[in-house]
């Protein structure tokens, strides 16, 4: 998805004026005919130039769907709002996957409840095993791995 789904949310993060400048430019440069906002088609070509793919029907929906319907596209405002959730939620992702790379000591991909156990008596020598045990089962617990069915917590890329 466009937006991260976790329960968790990233922390607020704010662009440094140099980035902040570069989605200007972006902006600026797919707004062509200088309208002052961004098509669909814009907007899809300023997340490629930014993030480096294009955004799926479903993506632009979602986007398109939250602008202003008194407006024709995304305003600058609105375009660097959603760009810095982007990055914030892009940002999170690769703490979560560097944490779990982390866990991951076999670099097999996915982790056994034993090096669940061996990673969060690392962290948290205190907390309890049954603690430990319900975190492991509960399948809501990471946002983007996802439970495998033989005991194992997977990254999914």
């Amino acid at each position: 998805m466009f937006f991260s789904q976790a329960g968790a949310r990233p922390r607020m993060w704010e662009a440094s004026p140099s980035e902040h400048k570069k989605w200007v430019e972006v902006f600026k440069a797919c707004d062509e005919e200088n309208k002052g906002y961004l098509s669909r088609e814009d907007f899809k070509v300023a997340v490629v130039m930014l993030f480096g793919y294009k955004p799926s029907k479903i993506e632009a929906d979602a986007v398109m769907s939250s602008v202003d319907p008194n407006t024709s596209g995304i305003l600058l405002k609105e375009f660097l709002d959603i760009v810095r959730k982007k990055k914030e939620a892009q940002l999170y992702r690769n703490e979560i996957r560097h944490i779990f790379t982390a866990f991951d000591r076999h670099y097999r991909g996915y982790l056994t409840l034993e090096d669940f156990k061996k990673a969060f008596k690392q962290v948290a020598p205190k907390l309890s095993e049954r603690i430990i045990l319900e975190v492991f089962s509960d399948q809501s617990f990471v946002p983007r791995p996802r439970r495998a069915t033989r005991g194992r917590w997977v990254w999914k890329m």
